[in-house]
């Protein structure tokens, strides 16, 4: 599977099981109510989801001009480390804004969600290219 099919279905099951972990998370570190963390929940997967498209297709890009092909251990998590830190980005202001809390605070629950997310995307990525195959710009 490749191209725009394959990053819809990954899409998609990535952020179906994301969404039922993140709203879990934030309404454990946040104190609120699962209701009121699973609205972010959403939220930060609808975020994430826009994200994971323009971020797939520039690494994919970048990807295809390597020497190197296939997804070492060391790509893998480049690729998990880039991403995050791209949501970073988005979520410490909306979780401070939503949960009416300080931006260190924010910073600290985004933190948390950022270690559990770092390894769900480097073994959610290594599954799924077991299961769908490699994309065409990895493969070697």
């Amino acid at each position: 599977m490749q191209g725009w099919r394959r990053r819809l279905v990954f899409v998609s099951c990535y952020e179906g099981l994301a969404i039922v972990c993140s709203s879990w998370g934030l309404a454990q570190m946040s104190g609120d109510g699962l209701g009121h963390a699973g609205v972010m929940g959403v939220a930060s997967s609808a975020i994430a989801v826009l994200w994971n498209l323009v971020f797939n297709a520039l690494f994919e890009r970048w990807e295809a001009r390597q020497a190197v092909r296939g997804r070492s251990f060391a790509r893998r998590a480049a690729h998990a480390v880039g991403f995050e830190g791209g949501l970073l980005l988005f979520f410490v202001p909306l979780f401070a804004w939503w949960f009416e809390v300080s931006l260190w605070q924010s910073l600290v629950m985004d933190v948390g969600l950022l270690v559990f997310f770092l390894v769900y995307t480097l073994v959610f990525n290594w599954v799924f290219d077991r299961v769908f195959g490699l994309p065409a710009s990895a493969a070697p």
